[in-house]
């Protein structure tokens, strides 16, 4: 992977990025082009060690291969999200839909199939810092029907009870929640969430927002509701589950 010539775009303050990758050739390449560009990057190479250096640094970002010796990807961000929520980009050279609903199944944000351009890379990459680095300027609390998300802390709760969520499920139900009582396009969803618009093959917002339901409905009513050939509606008071 050779770094192509263009405009650099450097973070305003240096964050590091975590690289769980054997390919210890594209580690050394990728290293050098986010050097480049303001980041710094260290590199392990296999999932033990891996799932061991993120637990014990202090990353803004997870790059994380799937093919690994030791433990795979996927097992190493399954154990990750048991003890931490920062946020984790797979790469992958798998690119069956199956692996993909895998990977944001255990908890991923994002995921890049393999080859990928270093300058795409670091465009998700920088969508994903943008959604999870916090603002000097935090809203009030807000409340809709029950849930309660509290945008400084990045809390949830439900009926008081507080709720685990991942990076991306708190910010599909920010999103979700600002628009209570009205439908939000799954284009609409991907654009802020990826900057992208989404593909009729990607379901990484369904599965996400699949997770965020299991986390929140009860018995007797339903939050989320599916808005057919549309995308998906907060409901802004009590509804029976359909």
């Amino acid at each position: 992977m050779s770094a192509p010539h263009g405009t650099k775009e450097t973070p305003k303050t240096e964050t590091t990025l975590l690289l769980v990758d054997d390919d210890a050739e594209l580690c050394a390449l990728m290293t050098d082009f986010f050097s480049q560009r303001g980041f710094k990057l260290e590199s392990v190479h296999d999932g033990r060690r891996g799932l061991a250096r993120a637990l014990d640094g202090n990353y803004g970002l997870i790059l994380l291969d799937v093919m690994m010796p030791g433990l795979d990807g996927f097992e190493v961000l399954r154990q990750l999200r048991r003890r931490s929520s920062t946020p984790v980009i797979m790469l992958t050279a798998r690119t069956e839909q199956a692996d993909r609903v895998m990977g944001l199944n255990a908890g991923a944000d994002d995921y890049l199939p393999k080859p990928f351009g270093p300058e795409e890379l670091l465009a998700r990459i920088q969508a994903v810092l943008r959604r999870t680095q916090k603002s000097p300027y935090q809203p009030d609390v807000l409340e809709v029907n029950g849930v309660r998300i509290n945008p400084g802390t990045r809390e949830v709760w439900l009926d008081r009870t507080p709720i685990e969520v991942t990076s991306i499920e708190y910010d599909i139900l920010d999103l979700l929640m600002r628009s209570a009582g009205r439908a939000v396009s799954r284009d609409q969803l991907s654009a802020v969430l990826y900057q992208r618009e989404a593909s009729p093959f990607d379901r990484s917002v369904d599965v996400h927002v699949s997770h965020l339901r299991k986390k929140l409905e009860q018995k007797d009513r339903a939050l989320i509701k599916t808005v057919r050939g549309v995308g998906y509606l907060f409901c802004s008071e009590k509804e029976s589950p359909e």
